[in-house]
C-alpha cells in the first residue's frame, strides 16, 4: 500500500500510470493477439479509477487510459504522423473521461450490492457510447474497438452475428467490472459472479440457438498480391507484376480475380491501353477481375479511389467510389486549421474525393459482390449494409504498404473475420502488401493467408451462405440498449438532484407555540379577601 501511494504520490505520475492502464488492452489485439487477455485489460484502469480521491481526478484517469489506448492501437502511425499522433490520442482520449467518472460513482468506496449490479449495465453501457462517437469516421473511424479483439474464438464468432462487434465490446467491459468487484469491492461479489453467469449464458445461448450459416454452393475467388514494389516507376512496374501473377490463374477456375487498392494508377478512360490488358487477362483466365484505380476521373476535380469491374471486353461499368476516408492519410479534417501536419508527418497532400453510395455489383456468371476499400472494412454497418442489399460475398480491397512492419497489416486483416460472422457473408481481404485473407460465413478462415513477404496469386474456394443474421436483420442493437440505460441513468440522476434541491429549499417546520403566560387569576398566592 505504501509502495502504491508513493507511485501514485502526485498528479502528474497518477496520469502516466492511468495512461499505461489504458495502453494495457493492446495485447489483446493482433499482432500479439492474445485475446484471452482481454477479459481482464481493463482491470487495471479500472481499480485506478475507482481509487480516485475526487470526482475531478476520475475524470482525468478516464482521460489519461483513454489517451493510452487510443495511442496503443494507433500505435503505429507514429512513423508517419510523428507528433500529431499523440495529439490525436489525447483529443480522443477525452472521450473517456465520463467514463472514468463513472467508474468512481459506481465503484468507489464501499459500493453495496445494488450499485455493483447497476455497474455491469451502466459502465459497459458507458464504454459503448465511446466506441459510437469515436467511430464516426470524421473521428477516425472504429478502428480498435475492445470486441475487435475476439476475431479468433468461435464462441464470439457466434455473438457478433447476434450483436455484432457491440455486443462484444459490451460483453468484455461487463466481465472486466465484474473481475474489478471480485477484487476490490467485498459486498460486491454476488453481483459480480451473477454477472459473469449472465455473461456465460448469453454466449450458450448464441452458441446453441443463433442461426448457423448454411451452405449453399462454394465459388472460386483468386486473390492477387504483388508484394512491396520500390522505385520512381513503382506504379507501372506493381502493374507488370499483377498483370504475371494474374496469368498465373488461366485454368485455375477462378471466377472472380481482386487486386488490391490503388492497384491501377491511372483512369481506364484515358488509359485503353491498360483496360486492353485487363481484358486480355480476362479473357486468359475466364474470370472478370475486379481492380481499384486511384487517379483522376477526366472532367472532375480531385482524385477518386474507385473498385472497377472488368470483363473480356474492358470496364463493364460496375464501379463505386470510396466513401468513407482515412483522417490524414486521404484526407485532412478541417484543412485550414490542421493542414500543418502535412508539415510533420505523411499527411495528405490533396483530399480525395468521396463517394456518395454502396454498390453490388454481379459478375457474368451471377456472382453478387459488395466491395469496400481499405479503411471502410473496419465499419460494421457497411458490411450490413451490403448484405442486406444482396451481396453474396464481402470484398476489401487494401494496401499497407506504408505500415508493412508493423501491425497494422495483421490488425486490419483480423477484422475480416468479424465482417463475415457478423454478416454471415463470406469476406475476401485483397492487399497490395499483405496480408490477404478470406473468412467463411462463419469467421473461420479459408485457406492460408498471403502473409506480407508474399508476392503471389492464390484461389480460394469461398463457400456462399443463405439466410440473414440476427444483426444483418435487427442492426446494432446493444448500442441502443446502451443508450437506453444511459438515458435511464440520466434521468434517475436527474431526480436525484431535484430531490435534493427541494429538500434544501424547503421551510424549517414551525416550532410549537409557546403556552400562554398565567393570568392573575391562575397564579398561586394569598386567597383573596
Amino acid at each position: 500500500m505504501t509502495s502504491s501511494r508513493r507511485l501514485l504520490g502526485s498528479d502528474w505520475r497518477r496520469s502516466v500510470v492511468a495512461a499505461g492502464a489504458g495502453a494495457l488492452p493492446l495485447l489483446a489485439f493482433p499482432a500479439p493477439a492474445l485475446w484471452w487477455w482481454a477479459p481482464v485489460a481493463l482491470v487495471p484502469w479500472l481499480l485506478l479509477a475507482r481509487g480516485a480521491p475526487t470526482g475531478r481526478r476520475a475524470l482525468y484517469d478516464g482521460w489519461c487510459g483513454g489517451f493510452g489506448f487510443m495511442l496503443g492501437v494507433h500505435h503505429w502511425l507514429l512513423p508517419n504522423l510523428h507528433v500529431f499522433t499523440f495529439v490525436i490520442a489525447a483529443l480522443l482520449g477525452a472521450l473517456w473521461a465520463p467514463w472514468g467518472w463513472l467508474v468512481r460513482r459506481f465503484l468507489g468506496g464501499t459500493p453495496s450490492p445494488g450499485r455493483v449490479g447497476a455497474a455491469l449495465l451502466v459502465l459497459p453501457s458507458g464504454w459503448l457510447a465511446v466506441e459510437l462517437v469515436r467511430s464516426w469516421q470524421g473521428l477516425g473511424g472504429p478502428w480498435g474497438m475492445l470486441g475487435a479483439s475476439q476475431w479468433q474464438t468461435a464462441p464470439a464468432l457466434r455473438l457478433a452475428s447476434v450483436g455484432g462487434v457491440w455486443l462484444l465490446s459490451f460483453l468484455l467491459v461487463a466481465v472486466n467490472v465484474a473481475v474489478t468487484a471480485l477484487v476490490a469491492v467485498r459486498a460486491g461479489r454476488v453481483p459480480a459472479l451473477a454477472g459473469l453467469l449472465a455473461t456465460a449464458a448469453a454466449t450458450s445461448a448464441a452458441w446453441a440457438w443463433a442461426p448457423h450459416p448454411e451452405v449453399a454452393e462454394r465459388v472460386a475467388v483468386a486473390v492477387v498480391q504483388p508484394g512491396v514494389v520500390g522505385g520512381a516507376d513503382s506504379g507501372d512496374r506493381r502493374f507488370d507484376r499483377a498483370e504475371a501473377l494474374t496469368r498465373e490463374l488461366a485454368g485455375r477456375g477462378a471466377e472472380l480475380i481482386v487486386w488490391g487498392e490503388s492497384s491501377v494508377g491511372f483512369d481506364l478512360g484515358e488509359r485503353p491501353d491498360l483496360a486492353g490488358r485487363l481484358a486480355a487477362l480476362s479473357r486468359g483466365t475466364g474470370a472478370e477481375i475486379l481492380v481499384n484505380v486511384d487517379a483522376r476521373r477526366p472532367g472532375l476535380p480531385g482524385i477518386y479511389k474507385s473498385s472497377v469491374l472488368v470483363d473480356d471486353g474492358g470496364p463493364t461499368g460496375d464501379r463505386y467510389d470510396k466513401m468513407r476516408l482515412v483522417p490524414f492519410g486521404e484526407y485532412i479534417p478541417a484543412r485550414s486549421l490542421l493542414g500543418w501536419a502535412t508539415s510533420v508527418g505523411e499527411a495528405a497532400g490533396e483530399d480525395r474525393v468521396r463517394g456518395t453510395r454502396q454498390v453490388v455489383m454481379a459478375t457474368g456468371g451471377g456472382l453478387r459482390i459488395g466491395p469496400m476499400v481499405c479503411f471502410e472494412s473496419a465499419f460494421p454497418d457497411m458490411s450490413r449494409a451490403l448484405a442486406a442489399a444482396g451481396a453474396e460475398v464481402l470484398v476489401a480491397q487494401s494496401a499497407t504498404s506504408t505500415f508493412q512492419q508493423s501491425w497494422a497489416p495483421e490488425q486490419h486483416a483480423s477484422l475480416t473475420a468479424l465482417r463475415a460472422a457478423e454478416t454471415g457473408r463470406p469476406m475476401v481481404h485483397a492487399t497490395l502488401t499483405g496480408v490477404s485473407v478470406v473468412h467463411g460465413p462463419d469467421g473461420t478462415r479459408v485457406g492460408a493467408p498471403l502473409g506480407t513477404d508474399a508476392s503471389a496469386s492464390r484461389v480460394y474456394e469461398v463457400p456462399l451462405a443463405a439466410g440473414v443474421t440476427p444483426y444483418v436483420r435487427h442492426g446494432a442493437w446493444p448500442v441502443h440498449a446502451a443508450l437506453l440505460v444511459l438515458a435511464g441513468l440520466g434521468a434517475a440522476e436527474a431526480l436525484r438532484a431535484i430531490r435534493n434541491r427541494n429538500r434544501r429549499a424547503a421551510p424549517a417546520p414551525d416550532a410549537p407555540p409557546a403556552p400562554p403566560a398565567p393570568s392573575a387569576h391562575d397564579r398561586p398566592g394569598r386567597p383573596g379577601r
